[in-house]
């Protein structure tokens, strides 16, 4: 992998890192794109896995070098984990 495809994939994390924290309603930090970059990379893993799980299609998937990046399931990935870790930083501010 090249440094164009890493700055690809960092590019394409962060857009669907930042759509998956507004689905989620819930912000992670103050970092900013490189914080939704890191969202969206953890929601690519968590969203293929569920869909691998659950024998769902990879659906909108974008190709760099040769490699799948599952747009869609990045999304349903990272509104997932924002939306649990937003009930979980919620529940300890409340206490």
């Amino acid at each position: 992998m090249s440094i164009f495809d890493f700055l690809i994939y960092l590019f394409i994390a962060s857009i669907c890192g930042g759509i998956g924290q507004s689905i989620g309603g819930f912000k992670i930090g103050s970092g900013g794109c490189l914080i939704s970059a890191g969202v969206g990379f953890v929601g690519a893993i968590l969203g293929k896995w569920i869909a691998m799980e659950l024998d769902l299609p990879l659906l909108w998937t974008i190709e760099i070098s040769g490699k799948p990046f599952p747009v869609i399931w990045s999304i349903i990935g990272a509104a997932l984990l924002t939306a649990v870790l937003g009930m979980v930083f919620k529940s300890r501010k409340d206490k």
